[in-house]
């Protein structure tokens, strides 16, 4: 019996960039690897060949990126931000929130792992800060337990 493959939560612009880098991958890496190979073959003996090690070694990269995408995009679950109601923090949904006792104000727009991007402000469901979040409402209060301790934050706002 096979086991269910994981669902990757994301929103239409999420979707749409991992179909963008897994085109990319496709039609220009894939070939420019093969090229590189080409090469690397015509400079003789394999075994002491550095440069075709390191082509081979992209290759096996390149082709792995493309599995996991291809695996990702065939097990996309779409984000519709507005399914759920607007007061309660869900996946899809922005929350500005202030760390307690007088910490700064924050803002995270809560997304599947396939899209997280900390830098950018978008946090991914299955993290410590999103997980305390959800099912939340303004003005509530969430224990975050962090690797530094425990954080309280008030929800300011959701949208």
């Amino acid at each position: 019996m096979m086991a269910a493959e994981k669902k990757h939560y994301m929103t239409e612009e999420g979707k749409r960039k991992l179909e963008d880098e897994l085109q990319q991958l496709i039609t220009v890496r894939r070939k420019e690897v093969v090229e590189r190979i080409k090469v690397a073959r015509s400079f003789g003996d394999l075994s002491e060949n550095s440069e075709y090690d390191s082509a081979k070694e992209e290759q096996a990269f390149v082709e792995g990126r493309i599995a996991q995408l291809e695996k990702m995009i065939r097990n996309a679950v779409m984000i519709e931000a507005t399914t759920t109601e607007d007061h309660v923090v869900s996946l899809g949904k922005t929350v500005r929130l202030v760390e307690l006792p007088d910490g700064e104000e924050e803002e995270y727009t809560i997304v599947g792992s396939a899209e997280s991007d900390p830098l950018d402000g978008k946090i991914s469901n299955d993290s410590p800060m999103a997980r305390s979040l959800l099912g939340k409402t303004v003005n509530d209060k969430a224990v975050v337990n962090t690797p530094g301790g425990e954080l309280e934050v008030k929800i300011l706002e959701i949208r």
